[in-house]
């Protein structure tokens, strides 16, 4: 099923699953798996308690030979993590990580994004040059991953963290490599090698980062954490480390792909894209769809407690699960013509950030990111259009990324800067 088609463009085979039935035993995805493609079976599965999160060790022991022991770090920091807890742990962790996210918090937090939105905007406009007065408007190239989508949000969480802007480039490199594991469905042991490597570099990044944020506390997320870890062990030490090491990633991954998916989404689609320039009180709805359309995430995982039947097939204690996020998104018994992007659709909720007790944390900063972000460009970057009909999709089948997506604005562009407005999702 992950060949350099599916990569290009799933949906096809997603379409083709969901024709065979609604529940289907794959020998090879993941080692084996049960695959689910249905919107109401993915949605089911993701609040059932008998499907489980904790899945990080059984995945990267079948990493090969030596995993056991070699990736045992690995599986240390990656078991406390928001993502691989079950209840009770994950209530506790989730409400000691709650208030970071809250609207009144994020709306606090729209000036910085601002902020950080205009300066990578300036650099984009800077590398164009000047043109010379009277000159007629040129196009100017530019590549919207690079410049744009990936610094975003890695400089965001640096902000809602607290920490050095400067250690982006780490906390990208860093990030790539643990999506690299996440995104493998058999992932080798040199992929695996490279997720642990880059995983206790993060970890370790933030634990000597802890003694000086200890000693001067402020208003952000991590400082947040230490006064939960301070009051009655709500929180401990290793938990932190590992919270922080969530949003360093996660966070990443999401908005990054969002704004790049979204983008070409809109441009390939001339029609949807001059509505909402002319329309941008539609960004809300249009968010929403860009996310159904082409969602960030394509599958997640869980692991049985129990035996469940479904679909008349029984599923066993131990098996794994994949409800497919990117086909579910596109269920015709869910959404009519689900495979037109209509900014303006209203047919209920999409699945891209989860659902259940596990819905994304960070639902809420993605979206307030993405409005920001996507305002500021149809303001500052006039007549924007695709530089290539073809582009080059990433071998990550978790989370749908592009390489590049080189872009063309008119140049010279607008020189007043949006306004900071308060956000519809905040």
């Amino acid at each position: 099923m992950i060949n350099e088609d599916f990569l290009n463009d799933p949906y096809p085979a997603y379409h083709a699953l969901r024709a065979e039935g609604a529940l289907h035993w794959s020998p090879e995805f993941c080692g084996g798996a049960w695959l689910l493609t249905g919107h109401a079976d993915v949605a089911s599965v993701l609040r059932d308690p008998r499907f489980s999160v904790r899945r990080a060790g059984g995945w990267a022991n079948s990493s090969g030979p030596g995993a056991v022991t070699e990736l045992r770090e690995f599986k240390r920091i990656f078991s406390r993590s928001l993502l691989f807890v079950d209840a009770p742990q994950h209530t506790r962790l989730r409400q000691v990580m709650n208030a970071g996210f809250k609207p009144v918090a994020l709306q606090e937090l729209a000036p910085q994004i601002q902020v950080i939105v205009d300066r990578l905007l300036d650099e984009v406009l800077a590398k164009a040059g000047p043109t010379a007065a009277g000159q007629c408007a040129e196009f100017v190239q530019f590549d919207f991953m690079r410049d744009f989508a990936r610094p975003l949000p890695a400089l965001v969480i640096a902000s809602m963290l607290g920490i050095a802007a400067e250690d982006r480039s780490d906390f990208v490199a860093w990030s790539d490599d643990i999506a690299a594991f996440i995104g493998s469905p058999t992932p080798t042991l040199e992929i695996a090698r490279a997720a642990q490597v880059s995983l206790i570099a993060m970890n370790e990044y933030f634990r000597q980062l802890l003694p000086q944020r200890r000693a001067a506390l402020g208003d952000d997320l991590m400082s947040q954490l230490i006064r939960a870890e301070a009051s009655g062990g709500i929180i401990t030490t290793k938990e932190l480390l590992a919270q922080c090491c969530t949003l360093l990633f996660a966070g990443h991954e999401t908005t990054r792909n969002l704004l790049g998916n979204g983008m070409l989404a809109l441009l390939q689609h001339p029609q949807q894209w001059q509505a909402l320039q002319a329309t941008p009180s539609l960004l809300p709805s249009a968010l929403k769809e860009l996310l159904r359309f082409d969602s960030p995430v394509q599958y997640t995982g869980r692991r049985l407690k129990v035996d469940v039947e479904m679909h008349g097939q029984l599923m066993k204690k131990g098996d794994l699960v994949i409800p497919l996020i990117g086909a579910a998104n596109r269920d015709p018994a869910k959404y009519t013509d689900p495979d037109r992007l209509d900014i303006q659709r209203n047919e209920g909720a999409h699945l891209s950030f989860g659902y259940g007790p596990h819905v994304c944390i960070g639902a809420t900063l993605t979206y307030l990111e993405a409005e920001i972000a996507m305002r500021s460009v149809m303001q500052r970057l006039p007549q924007l259009r695709l530089a290539s009909s073809t582009q080059s999709w990433g071998v990550n089948a978790v989370y749908r990324s592009l390489n590049a997506l080189p872009l063309q604005f008119a140049h010279p562009a607008p020189a007043v800067k949006p306004s900071v407005v308060e956000a519809a999702y905040v």
